[in-house]
C-alpha cells in the first residue's frame, strides 16, 4: 500500500456520498490533532473519494494543507461498493460494555482526555474509584444505566431508542387494531402530536420507551401505577412488565378488552377498567397509588368515539380542559405523597387563529393548584417525519413545524425525602425478549 501526501485541494469529495458526517467532524479534528494521520485517505484513480470524506472536513477544519493518500486499485462497482460497505461494516459491531468500562477507567486514572476518544465523559456516571471496588467502581454510559441521558432533552432519533423502540413493539403486538373506528382528525404532522407514531390509517400509541423511561426514573420497583386515561396498551404493559402493578381506566370497552388479552397473555399484574376517566376514585383507593402517569387525549384531534363523555369530542376547548381537569383532580387523590405524576402532552392550535390554547400550561396549573410542584420539564424531540414535507407551507405564515412535545413531572411531598423513598435507580437494565420483530 502506497501512500502520497497530496494538497487538500486536489481531494475530491463523491458528490453522492450517502453517509452524513457532520456530528463527527469535531471529533475526528481532536483525533488528528492528537494521534496525527493513522489512516489515510482512501481515493479512486480520479482521485474521488472512497472513505474519508470525514477526516478531509476535518483536515479542513484543522487548516492543514496536506493530507495522506491511498490511490485504490479498484473497478467503479468495487469503489461504490467500498464505500457503502466501510461505513455499514462498522455500524455492526457492538462495545463490550464491561472492557470499555474498565478502559475507559484506567484513561481516566492517567488524566487523559476522553473526549478524545470520540466519548465525552458526559456519556458516563463515574463513581468514586474504590467504593464498593470491583464492577462498583467502574464508569458505565448513562443510556445503559438509565434507558437514556437523564437529560432535559429526550432524542428519540437516536438508533439505541428507534432499537429499543422495536424491541418493544415486537412484544407489545399493538397496532391500534383496537380502534377500527378510530381515524385522526388531522395529518399527524398538522396535529403537533409528535410524542406518539401514528401507525395504520392515523391512529396514535404511546412511545413504548417513554414508558420505561418515566416508569425507571420515578415509579417505585414493585409499586403501584395507574392512568385515568390509558388508552393504548403501551404504557400498563411497559409498566406492569418492569414489575409494578397497575389499574388503568380506559372509556372504550373493546380497548380495555383488548389492552386486557395483552397483558394476561404475559400474566402481568395489570388490569383495565371500562369508564369514565373522571370516576377514576369509584375504582382506585385513596392514598393507594406510587406513580400516576397520562398522556391525555387532545382536543379535536382525533375521533376514538361517538361518546358525549369523550373528551377529544367537546365542542370547546373550555369544555374539554374541564373534563381533563376533573380526572386529574380526582386522581391526584388516589396518589400518595411523596410521590411523581408524569404527564406527556403536547401543546394544541386553534385552527382558525393559529394561536396555542395552552394546554401544557393549564396542566401544570392543575397539579400546582393542588398540591404538587413541577420537579422537572423534559422535552422530547421526535423524527422529523414529513414535517419538512409542510415546513414551507408553514412559513408562508410564519409558523414553524412543530416535532417536540412536553414531559412534565410533578412531586406530591416533601422532596427532601426522595433519596430515602426512591433508592438509586440500579445498573443494570429490563431485559426485553421479543421475537417478533417489525
Amino acid at each position: 500500500m502506497k501512500i502520497e501526501q497530496w494538497p487538500i485541494d486536489k481531494i475530491k469529495p463523491y458528490k453522492n456520498n450517502p453517509r452524513v458526517n457532520k456530528d463527527a467532524v469535531e471529533k475526528t479534528a481532536m483525533s488528528i490533532k492528537e494521534y496525527g494521520w493513522q489512516q489515510p485517505i482512501v481515493v479512486d484513480k480520479a482521485g474521488v473519494i472512497i472513505v474519508g470524506h470525514t477526516r478531509l472536513k476535518s483536515a479542513k477544519k484543522l487548516k492543514l494543507k496536506e493530507c495522506p493518500v491511498q490511490v485504490a486499485d479498484l473497478t467503479e462497482a468495487q469503489a461504490r461498493g467500498y464505500r457503502i460497505a466501510d461505513n455499514k461494516t462498522g455500524e455492526l459491531a457492538e462495545w463490550d460494555m464491561d472492557l470499555l468500562n474498565i478502559e475507559i477507567q484506567e484513561l481516566a486514572d492517567m488524566d487523559f482526555d476522553i473526549d478524545l476518544t470520540g466519548f465525552e465523559m458526559d456519556d458516563f456516571d463515574f463513581e468514586e474509584k474504590g467504593a464498593g471496588g470491583g464492577q462498583d467502581s467502574l464508569p458505565v454510559l448513562l443510556k445503559d444505566r438509565f434507558v437514556v441521558p437523564p437529560f432535559s432533552i429526550l432524542d428519540t432519533r437516536q438508533g439505541y431508542w428507534q432499537e429499543r423502540k422495536k424491541t418493544w413493539k415486537g412484544l407489545i403486538k399493538d397496532d391500534a387494531s383496537a380502534r377500527p373506528n378510530a381515524k385522526a382528525r388531522t395529518e399527524p404532522f398538522k396535529s403537533g402530536n409528535k410524542l406518539i407514531v401514528y401507525d395504520g390509517d392515523g391512529v396514535s400509541l404511546l412511545d413504548p420507551v417513554l414508558a420505561e423511561v418515566v416508569n425507571k426514573w420515578f415509579n417505585i420497583q414493585g409499586g403501584k401505577s395507574f392512568d385515568c386515561f390509558a388508552g393504548d396498551t403501551v404504557f400498563g404493559f411497559v409498566s406492569s412488565y418492569a414489575g409494578n402493578e397497575f389499574t388503568g381506566i380506559e372509556l372504550r370497552q373493546e380497548q380495555v378488552e383488548f389492552n386486557q388479552l395483552r397483558v394476561d397473555e404475559f400474566k402481568l399484574d395489570a388490569k383495565y377498567i371500562c369508564d369514565d376517566g373522571i370516576n377514576v376514585c369509584n375504582h382506585i383507593e385513596p392514598n393507594s397509588q406510587d406513580f400516576f402517569f397520562s398522556c391525555p387525549p387532545y382536543y379535536a384531534l382525533e375521533v376514538y368515539s361517538d361518546s358525549e363523555k369523550d373528551a377529544s369530542n367537546q365542542g370547546t376547548y373550555k369544555d374539554f380542559y374541564n373534563i381533563i381537569d376533573s380526572a386529574f383532580k380526582n386522581s391526584i387523590k388516589c396518589l400518595k405523597n411523596d410521590r411523581f405524576a408524569v404527564v406527556a402532552c403536547g401543546d394544541i392550535r386553534n385552527k382558525k387563529t393559529g394561536e396555542y390554547y395552552g394546554f401544557p400550561n393549564d396542566i401544570r396549573n392543575t397539579f400546582i393548584n393542588n398540591g404538587f410542584i413541577l420537579y422537572n420539564e423534559l422535552v422530547i424531540v421526535e423524527q422529523s417525519g414529513t414535517a419538512a414535507m409542510v415546513a414551507v407551507k408553514y412559513m408562508r405564515n410564519r409558523k414553524v413545524v412543530k416535532t417536540h412535545q412536553n414531559v412534565l413531572v410533578f412531586y406530591k411531598g416533601d422532596t427532601k425525602k426522595i433519596k430515602k423513598i426512591f433508592p438509586e435507580i440500579p445498573r443494570e437494565e429490563l431485559e426485553i425478549e421479543s421475537d417478533d420483530m417489525e
